[in-house]
């Protein structure tokens, strides 16, 4: 029997106030979470702002949040006097030769360690969760002396060649490959497709969440490594934009804030790009991976 519209008011009446009282209750998570967000983004528009000032007012007292006199000095700095563009280049060419390794080989492993058997498969998957605890600091002496009797220091393949292939790259495609339903591969196996044509044409178009999460976490940490293109780069022309920048922003007295902070700006705007581009498959991946 359909209710009366007496019935349907006095039943609103009663959501309503429910529903009120459940958003009112939540004022503090709305006033916590603005709070953070304040906090979070104060540093990086001090920094935006900074590079359009000069040193002298970055260092006054008390400091002012917006420039009085807004300059370019520090950008034409940064594009004029120094080798800029060789250390763009340099940069964009390491970052993307390792993303683009790591999504290959790791992609390649995980999917072996996912689902093909063999012997020692588990002895293998424990070794590279082990890697994960080990601290980069540690093979970071044994990993040049390697790359120095190769004859790569001051090149491009001794600034790659060590972070083609990562512990983390392997866990995080081998935990998504998990999920795929195994119904797929022993399908292609009966329509007589090899195990390489599986893995290009079956697994890697399923695993656009998993490679967008790989390919901004390693494009962030390859972009913005700087100890080790400190060693191994001897040469201004082998320099990455982060050694570059840290070498290029102290002067013989003080450091060059200004010019410290427009060079800061002009890293971090390739990887916000990257991440504005691939943003919905890296949530994505980020929620899917590890719950397998």
């Amino acid at each position: 029997m359909a209710p009366t519209p007496v019935e349907t008011t006095a039943g609103s009446d009663e959501i309503a106030p429910a529903g009120r009282r459940r958003t009112g209750s939540r004022w503090w998570l709305h006033v916590v979470l603005t709070l953070g967000l304040i906090a979070m983004l104060t540093p990086f528009a001090w920094m935006i702002l900074g590079s359009f000032k000069t040193d002298a007012e970055i260092r006054r007292h008390p400091t002012e949040f917006l420039p009085r006199e807004p300059t370019l000095d520090n950008f034409t700095t940064l594009f004029g006097r120094l080798d800029f563009t060789t250390f763009f280049i340099n940069s964009i060419v390491v970052a993307v030769f390792v993303t683009v390794g790591n999504i290959v080989f790791c992609s390649m492993v995980g999917y072996a360690l996912a689902k093909l058997q063999f012997r020692g498969k588990k002895l293998l998957f424990a070794l590279v969760l082990g890697t994960l605890m080990v601290p980069g600091v540690v093979t970071f002496v044994p990993l040049f002396v390697l790359t120095a009797n190769l004859g790569l220091v001051n090149s491009y393949p001794g600034l790659i060649l060590p972070f083609l292939i990562t512990p983390l790259g392997v866990f995080l495609m081998r935990q998504f490959m998990l999920g795929l339903p195994d119904e797929l591969i022993e399908a292609a196996r009966i329509d007589g497709a090899s195990e390489w044509r599986i893995f290009l044409r079956v697994i890697m178009p399923l695993c656009g969440p998993a490679i967008a999460t790989l390919t901004i976490l390693t494009f962030l940490a390859s972009w913005n490594n700087f100890l080790w293109p400190l060693v191994v780069a001897t040469t201004e022309d082998m320099y990455t934009l982060p050694v570059a920048l840290a070498l290029y922003s102290v002067g013989q007295n003080a450091a060059r804030y200004g010019l410290m902070m427009a060079g800061a700006l002009v890293v971090v705007v390739p990887v916000l790009i990257v991440f504005v581009v691939l943003q919905r498959h890296f949530v994505q991946g980020i929620a899917l991976t590890g719950i397998k």
